[in-house]
């Protein structure tokens, strides 16, 4: 059985795509959750099951092979239960699934360091630097793209996410939907809708209500910073 080793739910926005990339495969797995940050987490990182990352979570253990990286995670899953469980089988929908899962996997670094991950709060609306609200200009402009041309702009019945059915790139984009609601963000009213959206399937409900039973608290990430 599949080992899925995450860190504190509450926080850890990497570990949510992980997660849901292992739900979405839908082959059974163990899940295990190690607190980041406290004071046993410097140990901790180093010891067998977490050392082949350097202690990056999430980390999926299938056997004796490690896998991390979450767009890595994805597509070890795909090779076990075949693509279109994650990615569009349309060629032009599927080439900018992935290069949007790419993108999201490499920048918006500005919106992951003054919106951190919070699955338990929402804040009043929180004014942010340049940087950042060029990255959530960036993501609208790459939503309304792909829910237009493939997604739930499309009026067809294929399903509501980006590219139709829940699918790698709402996986990817999942904890910038808790981002923009957490910290009250403005954005578009579709953007909100698809939020909404992705907030509302059974398995992020089941994740938030994870991170809502968990009694860890880092106070660096409590605050609207």
């Amino acid at each position: 059985m599949l080992k899925l080793i995450i860190g504190n739910k509450a926080y850890s926005s990497w570990s949510l795509r992980g997660w849901l990339a292992v739900k979405q495969s839908g082959l059974p797995f163990t899940e295990e959750v190690v607190s980041l940050y406290d004071e046993a987490w410097p140990a901790r990182r180093q010891q067998p099951d977490l050392a082949p990352s350097a202690g990056k979570v999430p980390l999926l253990w299938d056997g004796d092979v490690a896998v991390w990286e979450s767009l890595a995670i994805i597509d070890t899953l795909a090779d076990k239960v075949g693509a279109e469980r994650f990615w569009p089988a349309d060629p032009a929908a599927r080439a900018f699934a992935r290069s949007i899962a790419s993108e999201m996997h490499a920048g918006f670094v500005d919106l992951r360091s003054e919106c951190p991950t919070n699955f338990r709060k929402i804040f009043p609306t929180k004014a942010i630097g340049a940087g950042a609200q060029a990255n959530v200009d960036r993501i609208v402009q790459l939503w309304d793209r792909a829910l237009t041309r493939f997604g739930g702009h499309t009026g067809n019945d294929g399903g509501d996410f980006l590219f139709g059915e829940f699918g790698a790139a709402d996986i990817m984009y999942a904890p910038v939907t808790t981002r923009f609601t957490t910290y009250s963000l403005a954005v578009p009213e579709f953007a909100r809708d698809y939020c909404r959206r992705v907030l509302a399937h059974p398995f992020m409900q089941e994740w938030v209500d994870g991170a809502h039973a968990e009694t860890w608290v880092i106070e660096k990430f409590e605050a609207d910073r």
